[in-house]
């Protein structure tokens, strides 16, 4: 894409308020133009066909087809960036999460309730070029190359450390990638905190989706959850977290506060209290996502003594958050997808000062 190139947008949304609003929201932005809307699935169709967009914004709940099964079958004859806007409530977070795992790269809640107009004008845009930016998959070789391996494949090489800590953040996705590490980690992996950006109701479903299929025990983390092993702690949407020491132990503080690189929940926040609070007891590891959060943070790891894991760009959706930092030296070792958590379970025992870093290390 060049600089001259707009990012083209199709909006595909039953209600009129929401196609005006979505259409208005995006329309400050110098590098993004609406080119259409569409009432429902059919009329998307042709087009998309008639239009050729670059991006298509989604809603979940529309007449005559849902939005999850079009994006279902645009992923088999179209694939294209989709982001999905889908309402908070509960059974609507888990079917947007749904969409995520169909291909969808983002996900934001509908505007109105907990999500303003003006939380909108700054989120959706955000989203439109992360979808722009992102590698699509497609269908045919998406199931092989995103298909977690049986966890079992993965052993920890020696008894872990029982304060160490595993911190992981990621972003656009992200929820696949997350997904991917935790279900190849064994279930008696010391404590993992993550920082995935994903909007307030979606972290819950997001949580239960991986407590259902990971090894460890997955659940939103709640202000004061202890840090322990076989568990993993999932930042709620539209709140940082944080690790503090607590006695001879780690627990979380989950807590409102400004955005930081646009985000709330920050990969960036998380990792810095790691960095403090842990040093040469954490792992941290940065995913596929958009922007810079997380890079300066998983900086500070490293120079506390932690071991520092980035995704390489080839297996990232988007290679921002992975690249930046990666730029400034916060990675020891930069690894495809597939590999990471068997670099989690090797480094948990062993040398974590990194005083060497490669921007290619194998990991059998």
């Amino acid at each position: 894409m060049t600089q001259t190139h707009k990012i083209r947008v199709l909006i595909v949304d039953d209600s009129a308020i929401v196609r005006k609003l979505l259409t208005e929201a995006l329309s400050a932005e110098t590098d993004i133009e609406v080119v259409g809307t569409a009432p429902d699935p059919y009329i998307a169709r042709d087009k998309i066909l008639a239009l050729s967009p670059d991006v298509l914004t989604l809603d979940i709940e529309m007449p005559r087809m849902d939005g999850l099964t079009f994006l279902k079958k645009l992923m088999v004859f179209r694939p294209m960036p989709v982001v999905v806007i889908s309402s908070l409530a509960q059974a609507s977070c888990a079917i947007g999460l749904e969409a995520l795992h169909a291909g969808a790269v983002e996900v934001i809640g509908k505007p109105g309730g907990p999500y303003s107009v003006g939380e909108l004008k700054v989120t959706l845009p955000q989203k439109i070029r992360a979808a722009a930016a992102s590698r699509i998959v497609p269908v045919a070789s998406r199931a092989h190359s995103t298909q977690p391996q049986p966890a079992a494949r993965t052993t920890l090489h020696a008894p872990a450390n029982p304060l160490a800590v595993i911190a992981i953040g990621a972003s656009t996705g992200g929820t696949q990638a997350i997904e991917t590490v935790l279900m190849n980690l064994p279930a008696d992996t010391p404590g993992i905190v993550v920082t995935q950006h994903i909007p307030a109701g979606f972290s819950r479903a997001f949580a239960e989706r991986m407590n259902k299929s990971c090894p460890m025990r997955v659940a939103e983390a709640v202000d004061g959850d202890p840090v322990q092993s076989g568990v993993a702690l999932i930042a709620p949407g539209n709140f940082h977290m944080v690790l503090r020491k607590h006695g001879g132990a780690f627990r979380v503080t989950v807590k409102d506060g400004p955005m930081v690189c646009y985000q709330r929940p920050s990969v960036d926040v998380l990792f810095a209290s790691v960095a403090e609070a842990a040093g040469p007891l954490a792992i941290g590891v940065i995913l596929t996502g958009m922007g810079s959060d997380g890079a300066q943070g998983l900086k500070k790891m490293r120079s506390a003594g932690a071991h520092t894991i980035a995704q390489d760009e080839a297996s990232s959706v988007v290679f921002g958050m992975p690249k930046m930092a990666i730029d400034l030296g916060a990675a020891c070792q930069v690894l495809p997808l597939s590999s990471i958590a068997a670099a989690i379970c090797a480094a948990l025992p062993g040398d974590k000062s990194c005083a060497h870093p490669s921007k290619s290390i194998a990991v059998s």
